[in-house]
């Protein structure tokens, strides 16, 4: 009965001194451990029966529960003896593990309620007692080192709740950033605490789990991850504000960043930006004082950054965004006084900004409301007139912007509607509409972007007096500067884009040279356009009337001034736009030649034609009759392919044409050449003379049909190769048909292919005696002595028989052939 009074019951946890107690009441008692023994199995035996009988899943939740303390107190009460005087598993089934369970989780609750008697200041007397109640618990090392660092994270997280609370509560008087850094510096010194007893020389009396804490890995860090930034930020700011920046105050922002769990980068990012606010605060509290008197604005400037232990780069940055926020509100009313310009250069001068990046500045803000101006000066619906000129002026020079970057915005949106024009062009359905469009952008570049340009330049325009030396200088120089080919002065477009000074008078103003679509737009795209308008010159406009005819209106040699305009506007050189002109003359002159050399063929009547048009289109006469001999040539060509495919051309008509200087690979394709050499080839090998001159085959031939030696050769021996054989072969087939002339011609090819080709053995045949009759027959037409020797050898003939077939032809008792014997019987 005491027994089961001293333990709580199941929904209760064990208060410690349990065993204590069971320990003094069964030592009064005076009981062995047995029978005290065999009192815990029956209290055991109880609690299961009653486990068993209860049907409620609560009530054997706390039968359970109760179980596990009754299994935890008695281990501990008999201590070692326990696994022979309490026969757990063999009377109620359990097993090593579920022991192992009760033995900790009980363990751990005890543990637990020692562990609420650590706080913030820790002392070694406690850390002991802690350590001997883990012991006499029988906790594990593993299991109370995670519990001691899971309460010393509790801990640590009620200050940083507290500081949270305060930063987002709204109460001024409650939001106070004093009591935010004093609940971290809470923490930091909780956690040091921590570090330095985990290094105590005793530390292995002291409790499990001392050392530096971190908040990373917990499950909710992610979503806290934004109020620890914001917390870290917080301290930073407070520590990193005031005074230089030294170790001193960066070892704590480390540790915070460890214990908050922050990335490297995260944490290096807040410091950078709290290093920012504090530079650019003090730069603002030295400006005007310390700094205006600095003798070297560097040295100042560089010393801080070394205070602050700020990056130099981040700095030049800051000073750059100051000047640019500066300068911005002070065009904001759309110019810069004297004052403001002075108070700009202050600024360069003192935060060390360089001369480039202040003009970059300029270009870009000052630019942008200069670019305004100029759009609504080129787009204005009255043209541009006296106010928006001024408007231009007062801009370019309020603005204080330098010509060139003036003169970079101004070509940047001239471009843009220059494309626009383009765009429009490409997009007209035909020739006329493109030209109509091109002319319109002449226009545009004559009378707005001209002017415009000599405004924003403050040079006279066209408008003003003094307007002839002002536009006739740039026109002679040009003249005079550009590289010419007078080779083709003789065409007519050419000229006509030269006006003569009465045209020049009539037409009054010029354009601009300046800006152009050269980076815009690919070469042959701009040639094109020029190409397109340089025909609307030659044809003029075109007007549709009835029955599907049109009226071409009449040309004005002024549209040549606006081709020459317009090749300055798409960016094309003098050589480039003179090529369109080569190009387009080339062309027609082609296209009226063909028609005249239809047949291929060049008469007198046809030449002198052929000169007419020559002068009409205005090309040299070179050129003129390069274009004649290429059409007679592709005319031609066409001819000879045809008559060679027929077998009619050879190598006599090939030097032929050499002779009449022709050029053959232009005239006669490789293939077609290489066709021409096999036949000749062919016609030697089958010829029945038995010659075979190499320098004519291997040398002269090739020379004549413009084919490599080496593929000469080849091309011979391997026709060599197979004719051979083919010789025999016929000689005897012509012998058996007793045609004594044909096989002397067949023997004959047969050594003319051994010249080509000499043999590295003799033939063979099946029937020797057929060549003996071979060498017979051939002896009888007393050939040459080497010819007969060669043939000899071919024909596998011993020198003793040839000896005899050689005495037995002296003696006239040479065996007759079947064919003599025939005659003779005859």
């Amino acid at each position: 009965s005491f027994l089961y009074s001293v333990l709580p019951p199941g929904d209760e946890d064990l208060k410690g001194d349990e065993v204590e107690v069971i320990a003094k009441f069964k030592r009064g008692l005076g009981l062995d451990d047995v029978d005290a023994a065999n009192m815990h199995m029956e209290i055991g035996r109880r609690l299961y029966r009653e486990r068993l009988e209860t049907r409620d899943r609560d009530a054997d939740i706390e039968q359970r529960r109760a179980f596990q303390k009754l299994i935890y107190v008695s281990n501990l009460v008999f201590g070692d003896a326990s696994a022979f005087l309490l026969p757990w598993k063999r009377l109620f089934g359990i097993t090593d593990s579920q022991i192992d369970i009760a033995m900790r989780d009980n363990a751990k609750n005890l543990y637990a309620i020692q562990l609420k008697s650590i706080g913030r200041g820790l002392d070694i007397g406690t850390l002991i007692e802690v350590r001997r109640a883990q012991l006499a618990c029988k906790l594990s090392d593993e299991i109370a080192a995670d519990m001691f660092r899971e309460h010393a994270k509790k801990l640590i997280q009620e200050n940083i709740s507290s500081a949270l609370d305060i930063l987002k509560s709204r109460n001024k008087a409650t939001n106070s950033p004093t009591q935010v850094i004093e609940e971290v510096k809470c923490v930091l010194a909780f956690n040091s605490l921590l570090t330095v007893l985990s290094k105590h020389p005793q530390g292995d009396r002291f409790a499990r789990g001392l050392g530096p804490i971190s908040l990373a890995g917990e499950l909710d860090h992610d979503r806290r991850a934004g109020d620890l930034k914001t917390l870290y930020r917080a301290y930073a700011t407070d520590v990193l504000s005031d005074g230089p920046v030294d170790n001193e105050k960066l070892t704590p922002l480390n540790d915070l960043r460890n214990i908050f769990g922050l990335g490297k980068r995260e944490a290096e990012a807040i410091i950078s930006d709290v290093k920012s606010q504090a530079y650019r605060k003090r730069l603002a509290k030295s400006f005007n004082t310390d700094l205006a008197a600095a003798p070297s604005k560097a040295s100042f400037l560089q010393n801080l950054c070394e205070e602050l232990q700020f990056d130099p780069e981040l700095a030049s940055k800051m000073h750059e965004d100051i000047y640019r926020q500066k300068l911005q509100q002070f065009v904001a009313d759309g110019e810069l006084s004297k004052d403001e310009t002075e108070a700009l250069m202050a600024f360069q001068v003192r935060l060390c900004i360089p001369q480039e990046t202040v003009d970059a500045a300029h270009t870009d803000i000052c630019g942008q409301l200069f670019e305004k101006v100029v759009k609504e000066a080129i787009l204005s619906v009255d043209g541009y007139n006296a106010d928006r000129r001024e408007a231009v002026r007062k801009a370019a020079q309020s603005l204080n912007l330098k010509k060139e970057a003036a003169m970079t915005i101004f070509s940047k949106a001239v471009r843009k509607l220059f494309l626009n024009y383009i765009q429009k062009a490409k997009a007209a359905g035909n020739r006329i509409e493109q030209a109509k469009e091109l002319k319109k952008l002449i226009s545009f570049n004559t009378v707005v972007v001209s002017e415009l340009l000599a405004d924003i330049k403050g040079e006279l325009t066209t408008a003003e007096p003094a307007t002839s030396s002002a536009t006739s200088e740039p026109e002679t120089t040009e003249s005079e500067g550009e590289d010419e080919d007078y080779e083709w002065e003789s065409l007519e477009t050419l000229k006509k884009t030269r006006p003569d000074k009465e045209l020049k008078e009539k037409l009054g103003k010029s354009s601009q040279k300046e800006i152009s679509l050269k980076d815009d737009l690919p070469l042959r795209d701009r040639a094109e356009l020029y190409q397109t308008y340089l025909m609307f010159c030659i044809t003029g406009e075109t007007t549709n009337v009835s029955f599907g005819t049109a009226i071409s209106s009449k040309k004005d040699d002024s549209e040549y001034l606006m081709l020459k305009q317009l090749g300055h506007i798409l960016g094309l050189t003098a050589k480039e736009a003179q090529d369109v002109h080569i190009k387009l003359a080339e062309k027609a002159f082609v296209q009226q030649a063909e028609v005249v050399l239809a047949d291929g063929k060049l008469t007198e009547s046809k030449a002198d034609q052929l000169a007419t048009i020559q002068k009409q289109v205005g090309l040299p006469s070179e050129h003129a009759q390069k274009i004649i001999k290429s059409i007679t040539t592709t005319k031609l060509s066409s001819a000879i392919e045809a008559s060679i495919s027929r077998g009619q051309i050879g190598i006599q008509q090939v030097r032929g044409l050499k002779d009449a200087n022709f050029e053959l690979d232009s005239l006669i394709s490789e293939p077609l050449r290489e066709t021409i050499y096999k036949k000749c080839a062919e016609e030697i090998f089958s010829s029945g003379t038995g010659e075979f001159d190499e320098e004519e085959v291997y040398v002269k031939m090739p020379a004549d049909l413009i084919i490599s030696a080496e593929k000469a050769r080849s091309i011979v021996q391997d026709i060599a190769k197979v004719r051979l054989e083919n010789a025999l072969v016929q000689a005897v087939a012509l012998l058996r048909q007793k045609k004594r002339d044909g096989v002397i011609s067949s023997l004959n090819d047969l050594l003319a292919c051994d010249a080509a080709v000499p043999a590295s053995k003799p033939l063979s045949w099946p029937t020797p005696r057929e060549l003996d009759d071979l060498y017979c027959v051939y002896m009888k037409s007393i050939p040459k002595q080497d010819k007969l020797s060669r043939l000899q050898y071919l024909l596998d003939i011993s020198a003793e028989k040839a000896e005899d077939l050689r005495d037995a032809a002296t003696a006239g008792t040479l065996p007759q052939t079947g064919q003599e014997e025939e005659e003779l019987a005859f």
